[in-house]
């Protein structure tokens, strides 16, 4: 499986970005560890997983706080060891992508044209505070024809960090 991990981490003088390579890293601590060494002084830490093209888990750790973690697939954990590493210990799920649409927003842009297979898990509030909702991030993640890298795109876009992570991208 070919795989993209990249961390922001926002401290005092805005966003920092980085690319981890997780292949070497044998649990969760170990992904903690590498995702608190982005940014020293980060009041929060996002790290994104994208994995052939296909799933993608966002990781959130804020100071002093315990991980939050989202997965757009629960296959993820089973199709890979970074995706067993990274998603293996999720107990809850998130929404059923079939409750979005049945609660559905007026937006029809946000309507996703889902894949009915998906099994999102874990906490799809972990970016609520930073101006996208769990409706919103299911919704994206849902949309036809949008890759995990485009999820990583608009989702940057949106909470300020989108130039450093296309830097990133294109290094």
């Amino acid at each position: 499986m070919s795989t993209f991990a990249a961390a922001v981490g926002r401290g005092k003088n805005g966003w920092t970005a980085s690319e981890l390579d997780l292949s070497g890293l044998a649990d969760i601590d170990e992904v903690v560890d590498a995702m608190r060494d982005v940014e020293a002084d980060a009041d929060v830490t996002l790290l994104f997983v994208e994995s052939d093209d296909q799933y993608l888990a966002i990781l959130r750790l804020d100071e002093n706080e315990d991980l939050r973690i989202f997965g757009s697939d629960s296959a993820f954990a089973d199709e890979s060891r970074i995706g067993s590493v990274l998603l293996g210990e999720i107990e809850a799920p998130a929404l059923e992508i079939d409750e979005l649409t049945a609660e559905g927003d007026d937006d029809e842009d946000d309507k996703p044209s889902a894949d009915p297979d998906a099994d999102p898990v874990g906490d799809a509030d972990l970016l609520n505070d930073l101006g996208i909702n769990a409706h919103r991030l299911l919704a994206l993640c849902g949309l036809e024809g949008m890759m995990p890298a485009d999820v990583t795109a608009e989702i940057s876009q949106r909470i300020g960090c989108g130039d450093e992570m296309e830097e990133l991208r294109d290094a």
